[in-house]
């Protein structure tokens, strides 16, 4: 189970509101640009908060971090019952405008969570330029496991006939206190304020088109791979949503710097943030020498 990330700001962080081409989102902000700018983009169901934990060692090893709620999560506005923004280009395509705000593209590194993954590849494979490197965090090279297919299936099939804070109610009285959550997949959905008020300002259509997409995702690795980017492939020690050999292989395939997180499952980012900020510091000093 992922453990639900804190929603208090860290010392130096601060929330707005990021202009682009496309529209403005919903960010948190700290650190100054030393080393390099880090954009980091959250998964299914979850929302920038989910990296607060990052952002002060990230600012002490010399990285400006920006975490960013994409359309339709949280606190970007989206429409509710329209799927079409949701598409996967076009959420990649929503990425690379703020990537073209918050940095230059030698000195921007990508992180993307789960679902964030996808759509990070997506939008490295519209313009490579864009990014000095791209870390997939516990996601995988295709469509999510037959388990969680089933539970996102539950989840949209639940969402297309009942209201979200009815979905709610019923993800709470399903599973046991310390099992409340959406499969794995990102957050922990309990019954904090926070994690409900979060919860209700999702979009519907973004959390049903965006389901849709993890459960039939097609595998783009060789495409990544012939990028030539730097990449790193970071994961808890166990995952039910993308098997650890399945990441193994993959980053295998890309060629890709290997990490592996003690005691973390799915959201390493939440499980463990300073083993995982340390790793991904790590990996960005390394290319810089």
């Amino acid at each position: 189970m992922s453990r639900p990330p804190t929603f208090a700001l860290p010392p130096g962080a601060r929330a707005h509101r990021l202009r682009t081409s496309r529209g403005e989102f919903a960010v948190i902000e700290a650190g100054t640009p030393v080393k390099g700018t880090v954009l980091l983009v959250p998964g299914f169901t979850g929302s920038k908060e989910d990296f607060i934990a990052l952002h002060e060692p990230l600012a002490k090893a010399g990285y400006r971090s920006v975490a960013v709620d994409g359309r339709g999560q949280y606190e970007s506005e989206g429409p509710k019952d329209d799927e079409s923004p949701y598409a996967q280009d076009e959420l990649a395509r929503d990425l690379l405008a703020q990537a073209r705000v918050v940095g230059d593209g030698a000195t921007l590194h990508l992180v993307g969570h789960s679902l964030g993954g996808q759509i990070c590849r997506a939008a490295v494979l519209l313009a490579p330029s864009s990014f000095a490197s791209l870390t997939l965090m516990a996601s995988g090279p295709a469509q999510i496991s037959e388990s969680q297919q089933q539970r996102v299936k539950l989840l949209r099939d639940a969402l297309a006939v009942m209201g979200m804070e009815q979905v709610w109610d019923a993800i709470q009285a399903m599973e046991p206190p310390e099992e409340t959550d959406t499969g794995g997949l990102d957050e922990g959905l309990d019954d904090s304020a926070d994690l409900r008020r979060r919860w209700l300002a999702h979009s519907p259509a973004q959390l049903i088109a965006t389901g849709r997409q993890l459960c039939s995702e097609p595998d783009r690795v060789a495409e990544l791979a012939a990028l030539g980017l730097p990449t790193h492939v970071l994961s808890g020690e166990r995952d039910d949503t993308w098997p650890i050999p399945l990441l193994d292989d993959m980053a295998a395939r890309l060629r890709a710097h290997r990490t592996v997180i003690a005691a973390a499952e799915h959201s390493p980012n939440t499980d463990q943030p300073k083993a995982t900020a340390a790793a991904l510091i790590g990996f960005w000093d390394q290319l810089t020498g």
